[in-house]
């Protein structure tokens, strides 16, 4: 029996790609999820790459990652929304979240939702959303979701977020996302159910 989607919790990773802690590219991330918890029950994980990196970063293929690094790539794949974040680095997301994404496999992201999102000096940057990351998670054949999110310094008092308007900008990004994502997580569930009654 398929449960209510929106009292099922959602496993949501979140992938911060920046390199320093703390982080404003975090402190992002982490008011997506909490807006996310107020509408739906989540099951929350937060991939830093500035603690993981060092276990991957010379690694040149997925079985010489350390087997702590294994296990956040398989969270990747099997989680039921994915939330992706860079600050912005020579006009693109960090090399380190590049080649996370590197040993992620293939085809195991297929019609993933994800919701992107960036941090950066100025408006300009915002563009990483469509030209960096919406290109990424296309090749990966994931569906990103409309909405993406982007904040700048300015928006930051320290590294806590308190910019309204990017407040408003989670508020659309995750109210137009979560119903795509709960009826993803419904369709998949009947799949399973369909093919374990034969």
């Amino acid at each position: 029996m398929v449960e209510n989607a929106e009292q099922q919790p959602l496993r949501v990773v979140a992938v911060s790609g920046s390199l320093h802690t703390p982080s404003k590219t975090s402190a992002l991330v982490h008011a997506i999820l909490d807006r996310i918890a107020e509408q739906q029950p989540i099951e929350a994980h937060v991939i830093e790459l500035s603690e993981v990196g060092p276990a991957f970063a010379g690694a040149l293929t997925r079985d010489q990652v350390a087997p702590s690094v294994e296990t956040e790539l398989r969270r990747i794949e099997d989680a039921d929304l994915l939330i992706v974040a860079s600050p912005v680095y020579r006009g693109s997301f960090t090399g380190l979240f590049k080649h996370l994404f590197d040993f992620v496999g293939q085809y195991s992201l297929v019609d993933k939702p994800v919701l992107v999102a960036a941090t950066g000096g100025g408006e300009r940057h915002a563009l990483i959303l469509e030209h960096q990351f919406r290109p990424l998670f296309g090749f990966f054949q994931a569906l990103t979701l409309p909405i993406g999110v982007y904040a700048s310094n300015t928006d930051f008092t320290e590294y806590t977020l308190t910019s309204e308007s990017v407040r408003q900008r989670i508020d659309l990004a995750v109210l137009r996302g979560l119903p795509f994502v709960r009826n993803r997580v419904r369709d998949a569930d009947k799949v399973s159910d369909y093919v374990g009654a034969w």
